[in-house]
C-alpha cells in the first residue's frame, strides 16, 4: 500500500497501524488524529496495547504495517539516526519507572536530556523547571535520596527539558497515592499547555479518568 502525505492540519495521524507480537498475536490499531496542543487520555486494561500504540507513536518501536506521522513527519520513514534526532527534539516521554540515571544529581539529568538531543544546555530554564515542579531546593539531590512522586516530577521535568510538540506519558501514576496522582496528572496538563505541546497519557488507572476531558478507548 502506498500512503499520501498528511495534510499538517493534525499533530498526529495514524493510518492502517498494526503491531505483530513474536508470538503471532496481531493488534489493528484504530485510525487516529490529534490536532495540536490537545490532550488526551488513552485509556484500557493492562495487556489492551496501550504501551505498544505509545512506543510507536514515541518512535521506539516500529509497527509490523501502517505509519504514524508527527507534525508532517513519518516516523519510520527516518533512518535510526534520523529518528532519534527526530524524537530528542520533538517528543517528551514519562515512563511508568522514572529511569533517571542514579549517579546524576538531578539538574544533572535534565542537563543531560538536553545534550542527548543536541541542544544547549539551559541550566537556568532547567532550575526554572524544577521550581515549577515544586523541586526547588532538590536540584543537587541524587534519585535515591527522593520519594517516588519526586523522580516522577524529576521526570516530568526531564521530559519538558527540549520544549517538546509532542509529551507522551506511560502509566505515569500507577506507583503513586492519590495525593501524588493528582499533583502529577495537573503539572502534566498544566506544563503542556502553557509549552502548547499535544499531550497523550496511557494507564489503566482510573483514577485519572476524571482528570482528562478527552478519552480514546482501545
Amino acid at each position: 500500500m502506498v500512503f499520501k502525505p498528511f495534510l499538517n492540519n493534525f499533530m498526529i495521524k495514524i493510518a492502517s497501524l498494526a503491531h505483530i507480537y513474536p508470538k503471532g498475536e496481531r493488534i489493528n490499531f484504530p485510525d487516529w488524529e490529534i490536532e495540536t496542543a490537545e490532550q488526551w487520555l488513552l485509556l484500557g486494561a493492562s495487556g489492551s496495547g496501550k504501551s505498544t500504540l505509545l512506543n510507536h507513536m514515541a518512535g521506539l518501536l516500529r509497527p509490523s504495517e501502517g505509519i504514524v506521522e508527527i507534525n508532517g513527519t513519518d516516523l519510520y520513514s527516518l533512518s535510526a539516526r534520523k529518528l532519534d534526532g527526530f524524537r530528542g527534539k520533538n517528543i517528551g516521554i514519562v515512563f511508568q519507572r522514572p529511569h533517571l540515571v542514579r549517579s546524576l544529581r538531578v539538574i544533572e539529568n535534565l542537563d543531560l536530556a538536553a545534550s542527548m538531543a543536541g541542544n544547549q544546555i539551559d541550566r537556568n530554564r532547567n532550575m526554572q523547571l524544577l521550581d515549577n515542579m515544586g523541586l526547588s531546593g532538590k536540584e543537587m539531590a541524587y534519585p535515591d535520596e527522593l520519594s517516588q512522586g519526586q523522580m516522577q516530577r524529576v521526570s516530568v521535568a526531564r521530559a519538558l527539558v527540549n520544549r517538546p510538540d509532542l509529551l507522551i506519558a506511560d502509566e505515569p501514576t500507577s506507583n503513586l497515592d492519590d495525593i501524588s496522582t493528582q499533583k502529577v496528572i495537573e503539572l502534566l496538563t498544566c506544563q503542556a499547555k502553557d509549552k502548547g505541546a499535544t499531550l497523550i497519557i496511557a494507564t489503566h488507572d482510573t483514577r485519572v479518568k476524571n482528570l482528562m476531558n478527552k478519552i480514546y478507548q482501545i
